[in-house]
Parts: structure tokens; sequence; C-alpha cells
């Protein structure tokens, strides 16, 4: 019955912080479609590298969600394996992400100052404020690697793992839609 209550509250409060980071995005993609109205609005096509760092994000939820049903059939190694890849994955998307940053001043698009436009400005605004849950989504990773290397997660027990996977699924999908967002706006 404990554990039954721990389940539904952990997993409330991740609901609840999620609903609070939509309404963040829904905030910062609103102001970018208002701000395309503007006569100064300049449209360009989207870095390559975020197209990559879209597939490693979208791989990374598929290795995690493998990593969830190994757990499940205690198959401990290829848990560990999974878990692995999916952080590598994250960190290969960070890198991207940080490449697409500067795919866009090698164009001429800066964030700031000299050379700046309010477009690119707000596509490195909004993707840094998703980078900033990608780093948070890394740290629960690697909390959820040092717990099950220490065989805290069992087959009926396994509430930090599938609490971790909410939070990262929930930032993969959160990319998916900026860059269909960003895809179709810019």
């Amino acid at each position: 019955m404990e554990s039954e209550i721990r389940n539904k509250t952990s997993k409330q409060m991740m609901y609840i912080g999620i609903i609070s980071m939509i309404m963040m995005f829904a905030g910062l993609t609103s102001a970018y479609v208002i701000s395309s109205k503007r006569e100064d609005w300049i449209s360009f096509e989207l870095p390559q590298a975020l197209y990559i760092s879209t597939l490693l994000i979208i791989l990374s939820s598929i290795t995690y969600l493998i990593a969830k049903k190994n757990i499940q059939k205690e198959k401990r190694n290829q848990t560990t394996l999974f878990l692995i890849l999916t952080l590598v994955l994250a960190l290969a998307f960070v890198f991207f992400q940080i490449e697409g940053f500067n795919q866009l001043r090698e164009v001429g698009l800066y964030f700031t100052g000299e050379g700046s436009v309010v477009s690119s400005s707000l596509l490195v605004a909004i993707s840094f404020a998703h980078l900033l849950h990608v780093a948070a989504g890394i740290i629960v990773l690697l909390v959820v690697i040092f717990n099950h290397l220490n065989h805290k997660y069992k087959v009926n027990d396994a509430l930090g793992l599938e609490v971790g996977g909410i939070f990262w699924h929930f930032v993969d999908i959160l990319w998916i839609f900026l860059f269909l967002f960003f895809y179709f706006i810019t």
C-alpha cells in the first residue's frame, strides 16, 4: 500500500512539473508566432544539425523504452547497455544542438548583438531553454544509471526508472514539437 501511494505521488509530481514546462514553452512559442508578424522578421532554413539532433533524441527515447523492457525481464546487462546508450544519444543531441547554433552564426544569424534578428534570437532562446531541460534529463539519466548499477530497480519496483522515463520522453516529445513548430513557422 505504501509503495503504491509513493508511486502515485511521484508520478503526479512529475506530471505537475510537465504541465508547468508545457505552459512555459506555450508562452515562448506564442511569442515566436506573434513576433513573426513584425516587419523586420527574417525567415531562414533550419540548420542541418537540428535535423540530426531530432533523430538522436527520438532514438534516445527508443533506447530508454528498451532499457525499461529489459528491467521488466530481469535482463540487467541489457538494461545497463540501453541506459548508457540513451545517455550517449542525449549527449550527442546536446552536441548537435550547439552545432546548430554554430551553423546559424556561420550564415550570419546571431543570438544577440549586431547581426542578430528576432527570428534567430527566439529560435536560439527557445532551443536553449529546451537544452536546460535536457541537461536536467541527463542528470536524471545519470541518477537512473547509478541506481540501476546499485541494483535499486527490480521487476516490480522500478519507480525511479519509470519517473525518469516519463521526464525523458516528455523532453523528447517537447523537442519534436519545437522542431516541427520551427520547421513550419520559420
